[in-house]
């Protein structure tokens, strides 16, 4: 599967909604439509998955882990995502 690019999202105040899958088979980012959905091998305890979903969705968007901030979701399947 080819790396999905999300470079052009990246921009400073965007609000990124993010469907996750736990407990995956493997780690992939995907664009389905307007939903972007992320699948982490991690099971989701402990804020386990949202840390893997950051990691991927960063590395996918090009900008650093740290400039990602959580605004919804954090026990939830739907996620939202500030950059900053």
């Amino acid at each position: 599967m080819k790396k999905v690019e999300l470079s052009h999202l990246a921009v400073e105040g965007t609000e990124i909604a993010v469907r996750v899958t736990p407990n995956a088979s493997r780690n992939c980012v995907s664009v389905q439509g307007d939903l972007i959905r992320v699948s982490v091998t991690v099971v989701p305890e402990d804020g386990k998955a949202t840390k893997a979903v950051i990691k991927l969705l960063a590395a996918s968007l090009g900008v650093a882990k740290s400039r990602l901030v959580l605004v919804r979701g954090a026990t939830s399947r739907d996620k939202v995502f500030r950059i900053d």
